[in-house]
């Protein structure tokens, strides 16, 4: 215990300040976890200022906020008692994230806690990876994605009918809580699209989900220590029972999926994508304008395709800007399984990197001066023309593990977007608080209150 406690932590710290690296002080077990906690809490006290509404970092990341203004794009902190070494270097990134020589590998506690959530390709490595991303790659192709589009429009049109009839049913406008209206989007859209079945089928699976989610978080101060995972805590409990809840109702949905194949019959990220880009477009009506101007010069008032999808310039110019401004994940970790070399800096095992992908997305060295401003505009030549590093834009990773995913929620959010816009007019009520904060991706922490009606 000592050793590991206090002698290895210190002999690391040592060694990374002897070859120029700077970073906080480690502290006896806990390192800076607890003045993390205690800086969060402070930081989530406070919204973000309407004036400089984008201006979020010191809220959502303060410990590491401050740590990179103190000492540098290159430094350190401590998750409890590992060293864990920032990188904001695109350069750095991709020899990370492209992991060539097998030097980095997932964390061990982010393969425990992603584990608890999903399981799955994202807590695999090496060889298990490989073959599981070969099988899953065919599912995310182009013309897999053309046949889930009915899916995806079907969802989107009971959003619409909904709205519509509180319209009808009120004083022409209406206060939605579109966070909580995009959850249950984004919910129904996997489970018609992945299990051909209803939202309100596989709505347990999501309210447990997010249950699941906000408990891991809770764990994050104590999870570090060997065997604290085992101990029959009232959370560990709950999450392993979760754990088992959810995978009884998959093998359900499952089981029901068969038997229709048999009959003959066919068949989070997103939401938070789509709740900050109503949120941004209201705070930037040009934008607003147009966007809705294309959606109406491609569509009109006509269902969307995929071939009009493809040709929303302007639409996709939006949702990149959001995406790098309010990225779904915030960060990326690896962790050295030996002894590697990276920039000049020999980095003993069991480093954590963690790489910040909202402090790559604003820094002004790679975007300009207007790094922290709403500017969609950036992208009009394509994500290659909108930074001077192509690699500055990773919301959805970097290298061989990028998010199998990115064309699906893509997809899902053209549409969502393309038909709100050709019918209803919307702007942030007067409610509202801009408070974004980390529970691993980027939620609003009120409801996010909007005026809509009917165009």
């Amino acid at each position: 215990m000592l050793e590991w406690a206090w002698l290895a932590p210190r002999r690391m710290e040592r060694a990374l300040r002897a070859q120029g690296l700077k970073g906080t002080r480690y502290r006896f077990l806990w390192g800076d976890l607890k003045e993390e906690r205690r800086q969060a809490v402070e930081a989530l006290s406070r919204p973000v200022s309407m004036d400089r509404p984008h201006d979020v970092l010191p809220r959502v990341s303060p410990l590491l906020h401050r740590a990179v203004e103190e000492h540098g794009k290159l430094s350190f902190t401590w998750f409890g008692t590992t060293p864990r070494v920032t990188i904001i270097d695109p350069e750095l990134v991709r020899e990370v994230t492209s992991n060539k020589d097998g030097y980095f590998v997932k964390t061990k506690l982010a393969t425990r806690i992603v584990k608890l959530l999903i399981g799955g390709v994202a807590i695999l490595d090496g060889e298990k990876w490989a073959k599981h991303r070969r099988i899953m790659n065919p599912a995310f192709h182009a013309e897999k994605l053309k046949g889930m589009l009915p899916a995806f429009f079907s969802a989107c049109s009971d959003l619409i009918c909904r709205w519509d009839n509180l319209i009808a049913n009120s004083t022409e406008t209406i206060e939605l809580d579109i966070w909580s209206e995009f959850q249950n989007l984004s919910g129904d859209v996997l489970s018609r699209a992945v299990f051909g079945v209803s939202y309100q089928e596989g709505r347990k699976i999501f309210v447990l989900q997010a249950e699941q989610l906000v408990r891991v978080i809770q764990s994050f101060g104590t999870n570090h220590i060997p065997g604290f995972s085992l101990l029959p805590t009232k959370n560990n409990r709950r999450m392993k029972a979760i754990n088992r809840e959810t995978k009884k109702i998959l093998r359900g949905i499952i089981e029901k999926r068969y038997e229709a194949m048999e009959n003959g019959e066919r068949t989070e990220t997103t939401a938070v994508l789509l709740t900050w880009t109503m949120v941004a477009l209201s705070m930037h009506p040009e934008w607003l304008d147009r966007a809705r101007d294309e959606v109406l010069q491609v569509f009109g008032q006509n269902k969307p395709d995929l071939s009009g999808i493809n040709r929303l310039k302007v639409v996709t110019m939006v949702l990149y800007e959001v995406l790098r401004l309010y990225p779904p994940a915030l960060f990326l970790n690896r962790r050295t399984h030996k002894q590697t070399e990276l920039a000049g800096v020999m980095y003993p095992p069991d480093v954590m990197f963690v790489i910040p992908i909202m402090f790559i997305h604003r820094d002004p060295v790679f975007w300009g001066p207007d790094a922290g401003e709403f500017n969609p505009g950036r992208f009009a030549e394509g994500v290659s023309k909108a930074c001077s590093d192509p690699g500055a834009f990773i919301p959805f990773s970097w290298g061989p593990r990028v998010c199998i995913g990115q064309n699906f929620a893509l997809l899902e959010a053209k549409l969502g977007i393309s038909m709100i816009l050709q019918r209803f007019a919307f702007e942030l009520s007067p409610a509202y608080v801009h408070a974004p904060y980390s529970i691993l991706t980027l939620h609003p922490q009120h409801s996010v209150l909007v005026r809509v009606r009917r165009l």
